[in-house]
């Protein structure tokens, strides 16, 4: 099946200053396509034209979108405690709202957004809860609980609504721990190879920076219409031991709708190969170590 649409010419990147935002940035330039960048502040980027404002501004969000026939939208509070918790939810689903009819009214066809695996809401949750199953995939029901969560679930209800009202092509990722060896990810895989429990709300996954913006951009091509939600990580966990072995110690009660092979991360990761092509390079945990031990010299 070939994608719908062709290599986007230009695209609006909110939150391009960013984690993500920046590693899109780059990608953009590798694959000669240009950008324009929505942050709150200007500042030094790899970006064609920046605007500043934000993305709950219809006004900024439109003026940004001149000459861009894609979007992708990362702009949000990051986790529940970034703001008071009605400024994260409302800010965090403004600016999606916002960002979608926009590019309608511009006639922008296709969107990618940045979601989360907290859209399931066990990290953030105010008791300790699981997994409804797993592998978890798309349909999974959230049991969102705390501002940001909730946000991200909502984003993805959005962007259903959109397609349904202005048949906007959507792909919302979630995400799971992304990150560098030069910022979070030694100090997080050092927390989980300690304490195993400490990876269960992730269940055990993660992304590199530069993976998680080729996921955003490949997802600007999907093969097939529609709001689509897909996982984007790692195939295998950071963990040395099987997945099997984590799920009976960890999250014992979680049912298992399929078998998972050696240490293969609990998310269903089919859609995203399937919609868009997307894979990421799969790691030992020694590479891993090695990494991390190069990064700290």
């Amino acid at each position: 099946m070939t994608a719908l649409h062709p290599q986007p010419r230009h695209v609006m990147v909110t939150g391009s200053s960013g984690l993500i935002g920046t590693g899109v940035l780059a990608e953009l330039r590798r694959r000669g396509v240009g950008s324009t960048s929505l942050n709150r502040h200007e500042g030094d980027l790899d970006t064609d034209r920046q605007i500043v404002g934000s993305a709950g501004d219809p006004r900024v969000v439109t003026e940004a979108l001149e000459g861009a026939d894609a979007v992708i939208h990362l702009a949000a509070a990051p986790t529940p405690h970034s703001d008071e918790d009605a400024a994260v939810f409302t800010g965090n689903v403004a600016g999606t709202y916002v960002v979608l009819e926009a590019a309608a009214q511009a006639g922008i066809e296709r969107v990618v957004i940045a979601s989360s695996i907290n859209a399931l809401g066990v990290r953030f949750h105010p008791r300790e809860v699981q997994p409804p199953y797993v592998p978890v995939d798309a349909q999974a029901p959230t049991q969102a609980a705390d501002p940001y969560s909730l946000s991200k679930w909502v984003d993805e209800e959005t962007a259903r609504s959109a397609h349904r009202r202005h048949g906007l092509d959507i792909v919302a990722l979630r995400y799971p721990l992304t990150g560098g060896f030069e910022d979070r990810l030694p100090e997080a895989f050092a927390a989980q190879w300690q304490d195993p429990h400490e990876g269960t709300p992730d269940l055990w996954g993660y992304l590199f920076t530069a993976d998680a913006a080729r996921a955003a951009v490949d997802a600007l091509q999907p093969r097939s219409h529609g709001a689509h939600v897909a996982y984007v990580a790692a195939p295998t966990t950071c963990m040395p031991q099987e997945t099997s072995e984590l799920l009976d110690t960890y999250l014992p009660d979680v049912p298992r709708h399929k078998g998972l092979a050696g240490r293969e991360v609990p998310m269903d990761l089919e859609p995203a190969r399937r919609l868009f092509g997307f894979t990421a390079p799969d790691l030992s945990v020694a590479e891993l170590e090695e990494r991390c031990r190069a990064a700290s010299r």
